[in-house]
């Protein structure tokens, strides 16, 4: 068996872990703020967080979780600006939709759909202008690419020669509505050929295959000055659980994919998912005890982190 990198198998573990448990405290009510939570999003988090460089920048949209958590690599200041604590990320002043990190080079983040990307080709512009070494990676989802922002955003980036990584998370949902059961379908690299951009798809969720395409991919985009669009398919896991005076027992609100997952923290990532779910696709590629060792030793430094 080929040997991984455990470090980042257990980054990847880490992300996980770290939603599952604010999702348990979620589910106890105490957030008073919305939290959009990336189960089954980890993959690509992890690996724009292994290839960015110093001078790097990233811009995120309002499901931010799990990059913030791959750059910042702890649970509790995030954790914190969720509980509104001054001793959170950014003092308790952010939250959970507009969380930033610039100590970590993540910029700018807007709870706006699409109000990102404009944002991302200024900086890309100022980046050039100076001269700098750095390039921007921008994340945005399904539904921004339906927004004007996303278009005109592309086409000046590639008019002006731009190195900006544009990252869509596609996981097919529109809140609690199919994609395709309220629009036509959109496909980006039809979009990506009109405008002479380059395109990649990435849908497997591996880790280590999406580590190696993105190193290339920035690569490319810095050293010809382009900005390259990349697809990532997902599943996104559930949705969030809500406590009110009608809900006291916290009735599941599901937005996405289904009915919510059982999660026993004790057991490591055993969660109803399909094939394609990140952890799933890391557990193929260890040893059974291995793999069982390095996420409950993760899981113990998490909850070790919180207690604190």
């Amino acid at each position: 068996m080929q040997n991984y990198d455990l470090k980042t198998a257990k980054e990847l573990l880490r992300i996980r872990f770290s939603q599952m448990l604010i999702n348990e405290k979620y589910k106890e009510g105490v957030f008073k703020i919305p939290i959009h939570l990336a189960l089954g999003h980890e993959a690509i988090a992890v690996a724009v967080d292994s290839v960015m460089a110093e001078d790097d920048q990233l811009i995120l949209s309002h499901r931010n979780i799990h990059y913030n958590l791959a750059r910042t690599k702890a649970l509790k200041p995030e954790l914190d600006e969720y509980l509104l604590k001054k001793e959170g990320l950014a003092q308790g002043q952010l939250g959970s939709m507009n969380l930033a990190n610039e100590e970590k080079n993540i910029v700018y983040t807007s709870s706006i759909l699409g109000n990102n990307l404009p944002v991302a080709s200024g900086l890309a512009l100022a980046e050039k202008t100076k001269r700098e070494e750095g390039i921007v990676f921008v994340e945005t989802g399904d539904g921004a690419i339906e927004e004007g922002a996303f278009y005109e955003s592309l086409l000046f980036m590639k008019s002006n020669n731009l190195s900006v990584l544009v990252i869509v998370e596609n996981n097919g949902w529109s809140l609690a509505t199919r994609i395709q059961e309220r629009r036509c379908e959109i496909n980006l690299d039809k979009i990506a050929e009109a405008l002479n951009v380059k395109y990649e798809k990435l849908n497997n969720n591996n880790v280590y295959e999406y580590i190696e395409k993105l190193r290339d991919l920035r690569e490319q985009s810095l050293e010809n000055n382009i900005p390259i669009i990349i697809e990532v398919e997902l599943t996104t896991l559930g949705g969030w659980y809500l406590k009110t005076p009608e809900n006291p027992e916290g009735r599941f609100i599901n937005y996405h994919s289904g009915p919510a997952p059982e999660v026993n923290l004790d057991k490591g990532p055993e969660i109803e998912n399909t094939q394609s779910d990140p952890v799933f696709v890391l557990e193929k590629l260890f040893e059974k005890d291995a793999f069982q060792k390095m996420s409950q030793e993760t899981l113990e430094e998490l909850r070790k982190e919180t207690e604190q």
